[in-house]
């Protein structure tokens, strides 16, 4: 059980699972990118990979704030093993699947820590809150490509 955790670590650990969500996203989004040969869906892909670059580095400033320097990124590394099934000939539907699937997680999981770090600060809960709240707009505008 978590409850043990100080606010301060309850804190940092939402933060940095703010940090390895993005971080999983934008290189999710990466690898995607090459086999998206629409343009309008490529744009999509990198204004999503902008704002996950952006939350990424808000979580990272507030961990600094804290005086957390090191983010641990263990986490993100066993999560990520999501090779991308995808081949040059893929279309839209599989990348948008393949995304929507991605955002899915991202939702469930941060939901859940968000949850179980409810001792959290403000800051750390609404940028987890900010997060989940971008990759619901991906998954809708995601819809379009289905």
């Amino acid at each position: 059980s978590q409850e043990g955790f100080t606010m301060d670590e309850q804190t940092r650990k939402l933060l940095e699972e703010c940090c390895s969500g993005c971080r999983m996203a934008v290189e999710s989004f990466e690898q995607i990118k090459e086999y998206v040969k629409d343009t309008e869906f490529r744009k999509l892909i990198n204004d999503y990979t902008e704002k996950h670059r952006c939350l990424e580095n808000e979580a990272v400033s507030l961990l600094k704030e804290a005086g957390n320097e090191a983010v641990s990124m263990a986490s993100t590394l066993s999560r990520f093993t999501t090779e991308i099934k995808l081949t040059f000939n893929s279309d839209n539907t599989q990348v948008a699947k393949l995304l929507m699937d991605g955002c899915n997680m991202g939702v469930k999981t941060l939901g859940e820590k968000a949850h179980q770090y409810n001792k959290a600060d403000k800051k750390a809960a609404d940028l987890a809150q900010k997060i989940i709240r971008t990759e619901e707009d991906l998954m809708k505008k995601l819809k379009d490509y289905l």
